[in-house]
């Protein structure tokens, strides 16, 4: 069975804005492998935070006061992103995070297919991951991608299995 190669990623944000991109994290498939992880913490502008995303991830400005900008580390993983299928939970946040980041900066909008793992399984990835025993460190950027990226899989599994005559 040939599984798909794809690229799960999670953002996490300073404030509001969907352009204060504080951490990262990306989960690199390939054929059903594991094949590279990407965990950066990434100063946002100004450095930033609202109180109640530090509530949500415990990312505070003190721990990214000296990590490097959006546009510095961007292409350390744009060919993960760029021309891949890329898997987020709730992609809609995660494409709207990148887009305003690239513009924020400045830089050329990637070309990527988007899959959504929360469309796919219309629940919570915390709610996903106790039913399907994957280990979770929720809003760890790194933690909720490979979260994703196990989810994905096992949806690229189940379309694959023949299908038969009954319902069940």
């Amino acid at each position: 069975m040939s599984l798909e190669s794809f690229t799960a990623v999670d953002f996490e944000t300073a404030t509001w804005n969907p352009a204060s991109i504080c951490q990262v994290g990306i989960v690199r498939v390939e054929e059903g492998i594991v094949t590279e992880t990407v965990n950066r913490l990434i100063q946002p502008p100004k450095n930033e935070y609202f109180y109640k995303n530090i509530e949500v991830h415990g990312i505070r400005p003190e721990d990214t006061q000296d990590t490097p900008l959006f546009e510095e580390v961007w292409f350390d993983f744009k060919h993960l992103i760029e021309d891949q299928v890329v898997v987020a939970h709730n992609a809609a946040f995660d494409v709207n995070c990148l887009q305003n980041a690239m513009a924020y900066y400045d830089l050329a909008q990637p070309h990527f297919e988007v899959r959504c793992t929360r469309v796919i399984y219309r629940r919570g990835l915390a709610y996903l991951s106790k039913k399907y025993k994957i280990a979770l460190q929720h809003h760890d950027a790194l933690s909720d991608a490979n979260a994703c990226a196990m989810l994905y899989l096992m949806h690229l599994k189940r379309m694959a299995l023949p299908r038969t005559g009954s319902l069940f």
